[in-house]
């Protein structure tokens, strides 16, 4: 099916999955592409497959607020912390710092992985704060 021969209903149901309409993709792509000098073929506008990965996702805090995270009436992390004492909890926490800054800089995401071992530190910290207090 070329995009030319989309109807209505077709596009109604690529808005209902949350992607992007043609005008909202290609108001990211305009950001996105870069010139090629170096291509045999002439001057052409090129990129990567990669850096249109967020054109297809939703925005969404891969940090702070990880959607596979909240599936059901509470959050993973409160279950884990109700499931456990807080000592085996706050090994926990220090356990999932070790984790992301062991492999950030094996992974490819070194800022976010930075930042979900700082997520981690920030709750171990408010923790024991809270226990000090």
């Amino acid at each position: 099916m070329s995009i030319n021969d989309a109807t209505p209903q077709d596009w109604d149901r690529v808005r209902a999955t949350g992607e992007p309409t043609f005008e909202e993709y290609m108001k990211r792509l305009d950001s996105k592409f870069v010139y090629d000098s170096t291509a045999s073929y002439g001057n052409e506008v090129t990129s990567d497959a990669g850096d249109f990965a967020d054109c297809w996702e939703p925005e969404t805090d891969v940090v702070n607020n990880p959607s596979h995270y909240n599936t059901g009436e509470i959050e993973c992390i409160d279950a884990i912390k109700e499931s456990m004492p807080s000592v085996a909890f706050k090994g926990y926490l220090k356990g999932n710092c070790m984790k992301y800054l062991w492999r950030y800089d094996y992974k490819g995401k070194q800022l976010q992985d930075l930042q979900k071992a700082g997520w981690y530190l920030n709750k171990l910290t408010a923790i024991v704060t809270e226990e000090n207090s």
